[in-house]
């Protein structure tokens, strides 16, 4: 089943209550926050009513909160290969 993976990119201080009612159904209330919503007419007219706000793409699978706060994750920047010790004598 496919799901929009809907982000709100720009804020809505200053505009119509309407606006703003609309963000709160989607459950985005805060700048680079995502919701996964089912593929569906309601979804679509709610995103048409702030599209300019947000940016929406279609995927398989919805992510619950920590599988996507992994992916955005970096790496660490760096790897460990061998321990320190035995990188200066071998022979240990």
């Amino acid at each position: 089943m496919p799901f929009f993976k809907i982000t709100l990119i720009r804020s809505a201080i200053g505009l119509p209550r309407k606006t703003s009612g609309v963000l709160k159904a989607l459950g985005l209330r805060k700048r680079m926050a995502t919701v996964f919503h089912p593929v569906s007419p309601q979804v679509a007219g709610q995103i048409m009513a702030v599209k300019e706000l947000v940016a929406v793409s279609e995927v398989e699978k919805a992510m619950s909160k920590a599988e996507f706060k992994a992916t955005r994750k970096p790496d660490p920047g760096y790897y460990i290969e061998t321990p320190a010790s035995q990188a200066l004598d071998p022979h240990i």
